[in-house]
């Protein structure tokens, strides 16, 4: 799927089973797309290469939580509510035009 950021069209995964949501962005360098974690609240960087953007959403993709260039070995939680928010993890600097009410669009 795709996310419009900044007028900068971006392709983001959809981490839909085990083995995307267990290692989702880890080991990556030069980190060019998104990965969205549906129903999740928390998110870690243990393993990761270089820093990342995580973006917390509520139901209605509305941005709860923004945390820039979240350094490796952190854990980020967004909320308290599992199944009533998801995380988006974006390539370092992107969320930068991103404020917290912003609802973002995915389109296939």
């Amino acid at each position: 799927m795709n996310l419009k950021i900044n007028n900068k069209k971006m392709t983001v995964k959809k981490a839909t089973n085990f083995k995307t949501r267990l290692f989702g962005l880890m080991g990556q360098k030069g980190i060019k797309e998104g990965i969205l974690f549906p129903k999740c609240n928390a998110i870690h960087t243990f393993f990761m290469k270089e820093e990342i953007d995580v973006i917390g959403l509520n139901e209605e993709n509305q941005v709860i939580y923004i945390y820039r260039n979240v350094p490796k070995n952190k854990i980020v939680k967004v909320s308290n509510e599992n199944k009533k928010t998801s995380i988006l993890e974006l390539p370092k600097d992107t969320s930068k035009g991103l404020v917290i009410g912003s609802v973002l669009t995915f389109t296939e």
